[in-house]
């Protein structure tokens, strides 16, 4: 009541810290401009209760002990969750801030804040107190009031309506940021450009100078949710399930018909009908008038119900399943040819595919694939034992010091891959 903070202002530090005492403020009519959560966390709370208790000549005995303070912050973490959840619903005026930052860095922050805000309430005033639209975001206004004091559309973007006679649904949107005040009625626009075009000619988008009104409540198109349709049984949705404007926007061939999914459905006269994406539920409702009364030809496309890969035939199921992984395994052997030391060509091509399989099978996790990945390598750095030495032994006898450097190396590798299983022919149990 101090005649003081009355005109400038004030701040109340540390409260509300429950969500009952943030009940307790509105019900008294103080609704905070802003409320502002400093973040800090449990490590950075204990260190600086450690720097306040060895702070000498203490005004008064506080309870600071880290035990303490850790059981403070984790009521308070659990706590500030529904007051900060209760500011942001009711009046979309919470503000969270790094409670790290420097105190210059907070303060130039909050200075920022407070005069956007109170450069949004004296535009209010002043345009309000003139008889023109005023835009109503920062003001603290709750949902309720809102809802109370909404004008003649609704929750339908006005601009939208008088400019293209379109439905705009601004429902799902929370935040004022593009709403407005006019003859003391609350007006949602869709977007800042609209909010201005409202703004500047008000009386255009309002009745009488508005060229639509807004249809009556049963004509306007409804969202529904799949759960929703499904309690509709045994109502079926329109069109045989396929998608209005997908079928319109495709002038109505044939190859238009693609059936709708039951998370885009809309109820709109009494009727149901499903989309097949958001975008096209959307442009629906938007303008429901040009979709809904559709026919479809005599002749539709059939229901493609899924097949398990399971139901095919053998060769049905490895065409369906497994074709592409194997055309890409066999490709890669024919470019290859694969030898390997001491087996037939058969069984080094099976064992290269069979490896080349594991290697790329994208239903594996990434550590088994590596390691299939590595063992293909090695596969192949074996086959080309065979072409190596083949080559470099070919001629009179060479003493070891005019043989290649790694000769030694990879005929010791050669031999050694003798006494592998499924060497000469014998395959291992």
């Amino acid at each position: 009541m101090n005649s003081v903070c009355s005109t400038q202002g004030y701040v109340l530090d540390g409260f509300p810290m429950t969500l009952k005492q943030a009940e307790l403020m509105g019900s008294q009519s103080i609704i905070p401009m802003i409320v502002v959560e400093l973040e800090l966390d449990i490590v950075e709370v204990l260190k600086r209760g450690l720097a306040d208790k060895m702070k000498p000549n203490k005004p008064h005995l506080t309870h600071d002990s880290s035990d303490i303070l850790h059981i403070r912050n984790s009521c308070y973490k659990k706590e500030v969750v529904h007051v900060r959840h209760h500011f942001q619903q009711q009046y979309q005026n919470c503000l969270l801030l790094n409670g790290l930052k420097s105190k210059w860095w907070i303060w130039d922050r909050m200075i920022k804040e407070v005069s956007t805000s109170m450069k949004y309430i004296q535009t209010y005033l002043d345009r309000i107190q003139r008889g023109q639209a005023a835009c109503i975001n920062k003001l603290c206004i709750t949902p309720k009031e809102f809802d109370c004091r909404l004008g003649e559309f609704g929750q339908y973007c006005p601009v939208c309506m008088a400019l293209h006679y379109h439905l705009v649904d601004i429902s799902e949107t929370a935040a004022l940021t593009h709403a407005a005040e006019y003859r003391g009625h609350y007006f949602k626009m869709c977007d800042e450009n609209h909010l201005e075009m409202f703004l500047s000619t008000p009386d255009q988008f309002v009745t009488p100078g508005c060229p639509h009104t807004l249809p009556k409540p049963h004509l306007l198109p409804r969202k529904l949710t799949e759960i929703q349709v499904k309690n509709r049984f045994p109502q079926q949705v329109e069109m045989k399930g396929f998608c209005p404007v997908t079928y319109l926007d495709g002038k109505q061939r044939y190859e238009a018909l693609v059936r709708g999914k039951m998370e885009y459905a809309v109820e709109y006269r009494e009727r149901i009908y499903i989309f097949e994406t958001k975008e096209k539920r959307d442009k629906f409702m938007r303008t429901p008038e040009t979709y809904w009364a559709q026919k479809l030809p005599i002749k539709v496309p059939p229901l493609s119900d899924p097949v398990h890969l399971t139901s095919l035939p053998t060769l049905g199921y490895l065409e369906q399943g497994v074709a592409e992984a194997v055309i890409k395994a066999m490709t890669a052997a024919g470019c290859l040819k694969p030898k390997h030391p001491y087996l037939s060509l058969k069984r080094s091509a099976l064992s290269y595919v069979a490896l080349y399989l594991k290697a790329f099978n994208h239903k594996s996790t990434d550590s088994i694939r590596q390691l299939y990945k590595k063992k293909l390598a090695s596969f192949e750095e074996n086959c080309m034992l065979i072409p190596y030495l083949s080559t470099v032994m070919k001629g009179n006898y060479r003493p070891p010091s005019e043989r290649p450097i790694d000769f030694e190396f990879k005929l010791n590798r050669f031999l050694g891959l003798r006494d592998l299983p499924g060497a000469n022919g014998v395959q291992p149990d």
